[in-house]
Order: structure tokens, then C-alpha cells, then sequence
């Protein structure tokens, strides 16, 4: 915007024609909603143009093309800034979406879901989420360059952008990620900050007055100064910040809320809600806007904009180029990189999973994933990972696979004491669809990680949480460390499949399903204390490839008609089992069902579900040490459940184990009551 020196009446470039299509397609959208974020898209909009129309390397013809550079909008509350971007630059958008924005059916929510295929590369909107997952996406990036790259094939050398806001850097969660991305020297993170002073509350001044800059200067990133209006300004940063190829780059640029807005701009009353009528009216005649139609489009503005349609074509051909070449000479790596992307895992890691000896001495199940993910993960490329601070306990180093650090591209990232940053970052490196990332810490730690894995699991995203110390079992850390509600919540998560295996072979078969035959996130829950490996073969029934049903028959009576069913899961099985020879001995017969996933059992047909749970049984005990949330779902009103309803103690594992009735004595007795009770006389056969 300028002044004509003959006239003195506001001009428009079309710089500014085309940031102004992008403002005031957000303003009329929000407006027919009736909801939304109007100011965030008013007051970045000049800043986003200059990234996507100058610097961005995409193809709208190909959101899924390898060597895009990623965009993330960590500031989710201003999703029609991103919509709008996308639209224009010709994706798979159309404005029919736009003007549906957070209606039923469309595919602009509220907050940006992750969507491919449409551009949206990462579920963004709980402040701090989309900062945590650029440093995931960057880290993918380094590990691909480091694998697949070769001299003269440059295959993989993809920046990570981003727009952050205030309240994403108020966010704990953005200080852990901003702190490993520094230590890591992640060069190509380029994220534009929109320091615009104000929250819902009202000025920044009333919680927050520190120094931004200083801040990620000390934590090793390269930082510029900038208006967030002043485009040349904004483009000479971002040339700035993609020569530093050492260190992230925070653009920490001025920027002004609702800008436009006569008398709602700079105000927190531009953040969540529509201009209202004259509001929008004021703004677009202030900038020169017509006020017919709404959803306006300038074809000079939209001209510009889908310049990227050809351009991306042209950077895509060029990259295929270069990976026909690469076929010819590397064609192994290729035929990998190529079957990784297409969701192809089995890369011949499933002939080295370990077998486990009934006659071998007891195993902590964490101790079994250890063994299993090392005889793996040198025929498994896709897997990277690792804890938070924990991986000695863990068990989730992978030997002779490298360290991810300033100097290389190892699988094992050192989290540091960072659990939330950990999940975050775990959902970016799964988002480039060639990687699987786990990441352990203890059980009880997980709700450090709830606002990720809820995003893991609302983008459907293939990652493995290895979670520990699983119960009381832990012992004598005491009830701050001994997860008691922990699996019942994470079990009423959404599409989040959780497996708690009772032994060294269930937790070989609970990896095996992980990483084949399950297609969203997966909870491993595992065991301190060591466990029984369990003779199938003395029960005659079942095999630990089972697993993969969420639930089978470990022991039944000889003749198949078992007066009462005993359900446990991870180390209670082995003690369920006890319970089956003790009341062998007293003539009763006992079917023992190992239940290490109720997702994956539900996902069985119901023949297969009622001949494990035999409907017409009614004397169903239920054992797990936690709590008894959910059981009664299998366990029926008139069976019982052994659980426990108040935090532990410290104490020996032995000694708690007794003292909350987790015992063969104690299931034996709860047994004979329900068989003893009229409630249980009907008995059931397979």
C-alpha cells in the first residue's frame, strides 16, 4: 500500500492486493461461520505471502511430494490464513470449502487437521503442538539426507517453516523443543514468529515480558529482527536464515492483531470472534476492499498466486530427475526409500524377531522389548527413536544404529528430561509417512504426554510409545511413580491401540503388530519386574502370535467347559494361571484369557469374541493392577474385578502385590466366590 503523489489517495501493489485477498478471505469466512479467528490472518498475512510466493519449494499438484519444504501453522487458531494459502495456490481446496470453514463434512475445521493430500501437513491448534512437530519433521529431514543422500543426489536438503504466535512460545512445550533443536543445530527450521503482544486476555504485559530473543539465542538459534508488514524486510530474513545452516532461525517479526480493523486491530478483541458486519465493512473500505462479494478474488492477486501450480511442477520434475539417476546408480536404496513411502514396512526384520524359551529364567516384559528391538532394527530403517532421559531403564537404544546429534544422523535421539517435547516431536517424524518413531519414558509419565499422543491419535499417526514400570510392580519409588488410572485413561483415548503383554513372547508379538498390522498409534505397556515366560505349549491352547487378537484362551479345562473365566493382563497373567492349577486341584475348571488389547480384541467378529467370552458364563473375574475403569465391560455386572482404586505405596513389588490382593491366593478366592454364588451356576462351553 502507498500514496499516489498526484491524487494522495491510497494505492494498492499487488503485493498488497494479494495480502489483502488473504485477509479478507479469513474475515469473510470467519463471518459466515459466525466463528473463528479473524486477527492472526490480518496481522500475518504480508509474512505468510512473502514465505509461500517467494520461498516456499511445494507443488499444489503434489502436496505429497518427498522433497517439499514443510509448512506448519503452529498458531492453529488462524487456520483460515492457511486454508486461504492453500486455496489459492491451487490445492485441492476449493472455495466452496472456505465458505463452509468449521461447518459439518468440510474439510476447512476449525483448527488445521492433518489432511496430506490437501496440504495440511500436521494437526495444529493446542498452542505449542505444531512448533514440537517442526522439530520432529526437521529431524526426519536430517535422517533422510543422511541415508539416502549421495553425492551429486541431493534428494533430501527440505526446510521446515512455520508461524508461531505468542501464546505457542508460552507453552512449555515449544521451550523443550526449542531447547533440543538448538543443541541439535537443525538448520533447516525456519519459523516465523508473530510477536503481536496480545492474548485472549488482553497485552502480553500482563504474563509474559521476557525477552524472546535472548532467549532462543541462548538456546543456540539464529535470530533476526523484523516488522511483520515491511515484506522486504521479511524476505531479507528468511535469505538470511536459510544460509545458516548450523542453527534454527527464529524471525521474530512485529506484527499488529486484526490489522485493518479501525477499532478492533491491536485488541484482544480481534483474536476469537468475527469482526461483526461493521467492523468488516470499516476494514475493507480502510483498505481499499470492495464490500461486493464477500469471498472476493482478484484475478491479478490469484494470478500470483498460482504461479506456484507451475513452478512446483518444475521443481518436482527436476527432483524426479534426479531420483531416476539415483534409481540407476543406488538402486537398493531407492527400491527402499520407494516401498517406505508407500507404507510398504517389511523390509525383512520380521524373520529376526527373537523367540523366548519357556525354560529361560523370568524376564521383565521391558526387558524383552529391548531384546526384540535390537534383533530388529538393523533390518528395519524406519525405526528412530528413543526416551526421555530413560533409555538405560527403558530399554529403547538401539545398538550400532548411532546417536542423533550435531555431527550425525543416528536412530537414537537423546530426549533429555522432555516427555512432552518427546510425543510432539515423535508426531513430526511420523508425518513424513517413511518413518515410525517410539519414544519410552515410565507409565506414570505419560500424562507429560497426553496433548500429543491425543493429536497422534486424532491424525491417526503411526507411533509406539514404550511405557514402563506399568503398575505397583515398580515397587519401592512409591505411588509419585506407580501408575494407577494411567492404562484405563489412555484406553479411552480414541483410536490409540493399547497393549499391555504378559510375557517375553507376547511383547515380541505386541512389537510384530505395532509395526504391521496396526496402522495408528500403539501404547507398548511393560513391565519393571521380571515375569514368567509363559509354556504355552503345557496348556495346549494357544501360540503368542494370538496377540495380534487382543485377547485368546491361554487355559481351559480339559473338556472345554470352564465354571468360571478369569481375565488378566501383563504380569497378572502368570498369576491367573496359578489360580487355574489351584483350582484344578479343588475339581473346579477355569478358563484364563489373556486380554493384553481390548482395541484389538473389539476389532474382532463377534463369533470369535463370544467364543473366547463364552456370553452364557456369568462368573467372570477381571485382574489388573490398576484401575478397575472399563472391566465390568468384560467382567458383567455379576462378575468382579481386582484392581485398585488408591494410589500405591512404597514398599517392595512383592509386598505391595500381596497387600492390594494381587495374588493366586486371592484370584483362587474371588474365583470360588463367584463360582460358588447362583449368579455363576451356568457354565458355558467352546
Amino acid at each position: 500500500m502507498k500514496k499516489s503523489k498526484k491524487t494522495g489517495k491510497t494505492k494498492t501493489t499487488i503485493d498488497g492486493l494479494c495480502i489483502n485477498t488473504l485477509r479478507f478471505l479469513a474475515v469473510d469466512a470467519v463471518e459466515k461461520a459466525r466463528s473463528g479467528h479473524p486477527g492472526m490472518p490480518m496481522g500475518d498475512a504480508a509474512m505468510a505471502y512473502v514465505l509461500w510466493t517467494r520461498f516456499l519449494r511445494h507443488n499444489p499438484g503434489n502436496p505429497l511430494w518427498p522433497g517439499r519444504d514443510r509448512f506448519v501453522l503452529s498458531a492453529g487458531h488462524g487456520s483460515m490464513l492457511l486454508y486461504s494459502l492453500l486455496h489459492l495456490t491451487g490445492y485441492d481446496l476449493a472455495l466452496e470449502e472456505l465458505k463452509n470453514f468449521r461447518q459439518w463434512g468440510s474439510h476447512t475445521p476449525g483448527h488445521p487437521e492433518y489432511d496430506p493430500k490437501r496440504g495440511v501437513e500436521t494437526t495444529t491448534g493446542p498452542l505449542g503442538q505444531g512448533f514440537a512437530n517442526g522439530v520432529g519433521m526437521a529431524i526426519a529431514g536430517r535422517h533422510l539426507a543422511q541415508r539416502y543422500n549421495r553425492p551429486g543426489f541431493k534428494l533430501f536438503d527440505y526446510r521446515v517453516y512455520a508461524i508461531t504466535s505468542d501464546g505457542d512460545l508460552m507453552e512449555g512445550i515449544s521451550g523443550e523443543a526449542a531447547s533440543l533443536a538448538g543443541h541439535l543445530g537443525l538448520g533447516n527450521i525456519i519459523y516465523l514468529y508473530s510477536d503481536n503482544h496480545i492474548t485472549i486476555e488482553g497485552s502480553t504485559d500482563l504474563s509474559f515480558s521476557e525477552d524472546v530473543a535472548k532467549r532462543f539465542k541462548s538456546m543456540g538459534w539464529h535470530v533476526e529482527k523484523v516488522g511483520g508488514n515491511d515484506i522486504a524486510a521479511v524476505g531479507a530474513a528468511i535469505k538470511a536464515a536459510r544460509k545458516e545452516t548450523a542453527r534454527p532461525s527464529l524471525i521474530v517479526a512485529r506484527t499488529c492483531i486484526g490489522f485493518g480493523s479501525p477499532c478492533k486491530a491491536d485488541t484482544a478483541e480481534a483474536h476469537g470472534a468475527p469482526l461483526g458486519p461493521e467492523e468488516v465493512k470499516a476494514a475493507k473500505q480502510g483498505l481499499g476492499w470492495p464490500l461486493e462479494p464477500d469471498f472476493h478474488i482478484p484475478d491479478e492477486a490469484l494470478g500470483v498466486f498460482r504461479k506456484a501450480v507451475g513452478r512446483g511442477a518444475e521443481l518436482e520434475g527436476k527432483w524426479l530427475e534426479t531420483f531416476e539417476r539415483y534409481s540407476r546408480k543406488y538402486p537398493e536404496l531407492a527400491r527402499e526409500f520407494l516401498a517406505l513411502s508407500e507404507g510398504d514396512f517389511d523390509t525383512g526384520w520380521i524373520q529376526d524377531l527373537p523367540s523366548f524359551d519357556p525354560g529361560a529364567k523370568d524376564m521383565a516384559t521391558r526387558s524383552a522389548s529391548g531384546m526384540v528391538l535390537n534383533a530388529i532394527a538393523p533390518k528395519a530403517p524406519f525405526l528412530i527413536g528413543g526416551s526421555a532421559d530413560l533409555a538405560p531403564s527403558n530399554n529403547t537404544y538401539m545398538k550400532g544404529a548411532g546417536d542423533m546429534s550435531r555431527e550425525e544422523a543416528g536412530r537414537n535421539i537423546h530426549y533429555g528430561v522432555r516427555e512432552h517435547a518427546m510425543a510432539g516431536i515423535m508426531n513430526g517424524l511420523s508425518q513424513g509417512r517413511v518413518i515410525i518413531p517410539f519414544g519410552g519414558t515410565f507409565l506414570v509419565f505419560s500424562d507429560y504426554m497426553r496433548p500429543s499422543i491425543r493429536l497422534a491419535c486424532l491424525s491417526n499417526l503411526r507411533v509406539v510409545y514404550v511405557f514402563t514400570h506399568d503398575s505397583i510392580g515398580l515397587g519401592e519409588d512409591g505411588p509419585t511413580h506407580q501408575p494407577v488410572e494411567h492404562i484405563a485413561s489412555l484406553r479411552a483415548m480414541p483410536n490409540l491401540t493399547v497393549i499391555r503383554p504378559a510375557d517375553a513372547g507376547e511383547t515380541a508379538a505386541a512389537w510384530k503388530a505395532a509395526l504391521t498390522s496396526i496402522k495408528g498409534p500403539v501404547a507398548l505397556i511393560l513391565t519393571r519386574q521380571n515375569v514368567p515366560i509363559i509354556d504355552r505349549a503345557g496348556y495346549g491352547r494357544s501360540s503368542a502370535d494370538d496377540l495380534a487378537r487382543g485377547g485368546y484362551v491361554i487355559a481351559d479345562p480339559p473338556d472345554g467347559s470352564p465354571e468360571v473365566i478369569i481375565m488378566a493382563t501383563g504380569s497378572e497373567v502368570h498369576l491367573a494361571l496359578g489360580a487355574f492349577g489351584r483350582l484344578k486341584k479343588r475339581g473346579v475348571g477355569a478358563r484364563v484369557v489373556s486380554m493384553p488389547s481390548w482395541e484389538l480384541f473389539e476389532k474382532q467378529d463377534e463369533q470369535y469374541r463370544q467364543s473366547v467370552l463364552l456370553p452364557d458364563l456369568r462368573a467372570r473375574l477381571a485382574v489388573e493392577a490398576g484401575s478397575p475403569m472399563g472391566w465390568h465391560k468384560y467382567a458383567g455386572d455379576e462378575g468382579a474385578v481386582i484392581g485398585i482404586t488408591t494410589f500405591g505405596a512404597s514398599a517392595p513389588a512383592k509386598v505391595l502385590f500381596e497387600k492390594y490382593g494381587f495374588t493366586v491366593e486371592n484370584i483362587e478366592k474371588k474365583a470360588m466366590e463367584l463360582v460358588s454364588s447362583k449368579k455363576g451356576r451356568t457354565s458355558g462351553k467352546t
